[in-house]
């Protein structure tokens, strides 16, 4: 046992065990949506700092949810096409704590601006006459480094509880990314408390905001029935319903994970899921934004309009 218990440096991950040809398909594939997913959301956050009318508190929150699917993808996608070309290479051990760290940052950090992004739209759909005295650039900016602040807090929790455990030797990792509890899998120790951990904070980022979302949009909906007119209804939905779909997109993902089916391959299924939530939802999160909502729309065509009569 003594040797089973010596000093990891490296990690296997074992990734999708697939054929060499569906590897090298998928790679490609993959490579194409990594490529989109930064495309897409770069074409987001350039559309925001361009034009002067989407200098507003739903916009400068939707940036920053823009620069969270970025670092989501950057985070997990490059190493998991390095094992669909090289099966055998390993991942170094700082890398994997490294990667465990920013992968539960930016999670938490997204559920925290999905409810302060709902807020945002609360206060302007029920409130709007208070919406400009109440959500100022000062108390949007304190919200976003909040966000961010209590993200990497909550992920250091993990991180400190994680360091000190002893890994055992094979060290492989049945997962395509250093994922907190496939990574909890190889440790030589009890990781009851780590386990437990780990579930009080899916619960945390799950129930309470999903929570404070839907009571959002329960109050939202109450106050777009009540305008009077069909177009203000219309205008009034369609900020909301894009930002309904990416809380749909998230949650969705997180709650069939969690909470989901328990029959088949339990390993393979969760595996999967993440491959959606980790690399599918940061590519569909523009698409979703730009086919959506007009004002993003309109100044894409303003945009696309200079740059053709240039």
């Amino acid at each position: 046992m003594g040797e089973n218990q010596t000093s990891i440096t490296e990690f296997l991950l074992l990734g999708f065990p697939l054929s060499p040809q569906i590897q090298m398909l998928l790679f490609g594939l993959f490579s194409l949506f990594y490529i989109f997913t930064l495309l897409g959301n770069g074409a987001i956050l350039g559309l925001i700092w361009l034009d002067s009318r989407l200098h507003t508190p739903m916009y400068f929150f939707l940036s920053h949810l823009a620069l969270v699917n970025i670092a989501y993808a950057c985070n997990t996608v490059p190493q998991m096409l390095v094992n669909l070309l090289l099966p055998a290479k390993p991942i170094s051990f700082a890398g994997c704590m490294m990667q465990i760290f920013l992968f539960l940052s930016f999670a938490h950090t997204e559920c925290l601006f999905l409810v302060v992004m709902s807020c945002d739209r609360y206060m302007a759909i029920c409130h709007p006459l208070r919406y400009s005295a109440i959500m100022t650039w000062r108390v949007c900016i304190t919200l976003a480094v909040t966000s961010w602040t209590i993200g990497v807090l909550l992920s250091l929790i993990h991180l400190v509880l994680l360091l000190p455990l002893p890994f055992c030797r094979p060290q492989k990792i049945n997962h395509f990314f250093c994922e907190i509890m496939a990574v909890l899998k190889v440790a030589c120790a009890d990781t009851h408390i780590n386990e437990i951990m780990v579930l009080v904070g899916a619960i945390s980022v799950l129930v309470g905001p999903l929570s404070s979302i839907l009571v959002s949009y329960m109050c939202i909906l109450c106050a777009i029935l009540q305008i009077q007119s069909g177009e203000g209804q219309r205008k009034a939905f369609s900020t909301c319903s894009s930002h309904l779909c990416v809380v749909g997109l998230f949650y969705g993902t997180a709650i069939i994970m969690y909470v989901g089916p328990r029959y088949g391959n339990l390993k393979e299924q969760k595996k999967y899921l993440l491959l959606f939530h980790s690399l599918f939802n940061p590519m569909l999160n523009p698409l979703i934004y730009s086919l959506r909502n007009s004002e993003v729309k309109n100044t894409l065509k303003r945009v696309l309009g200079v740059e053709t009569a240039l």
